[in-house]
């Protein structure tokens, strides 16, 4: 088991890139700000660079200052070089925590 961590700005950037075939157990997202924040989650397949509404998973999900969003009811099989793109309405603010394993 392996931990990540990312902190967001305001355009989607990669937060993970699959190496070989990965298991993504957990994903948190934690709103360090003193006020509510929207987040964007994108998943994205090997060869694709932009993210957009067609690799959109999490659209302006809002956290609470001090909040944190979890993602862990399902796991995400990625192939190699399989990415995790996101973004925050405000940068800097989000820390962004994935926990994933080799399969």
């Amino acid at each position: 088991m392996a931990i990540t961590n990312y902190i967001l700005g305001t355009s989607p950037a990669n937060i993970f890139t699959s190496s070989g075939n990965t298991v993504v157990s957990t994903m948190y997202f934690c709103n360090n700000h003193t006020a509510a924040i929207n987040l964007n989650v994108f998943l994205l397949p090997n060869g694709n660079t932009v993210a957009n509404a067609s690799y959109q998973v999490y659209k302006d999900v809002q956290l609470a200052s001090g909040d944190t969003y979890v993602v862990d009811m399902e796991k995400l099989v990625f192939a190699n070089g399989d990415k995790i793109q996101a973004n925050a309405s405000t940068g800097s603010v989000v820390t962004a925590t994935i926990s994933y394993v080799g399969i």
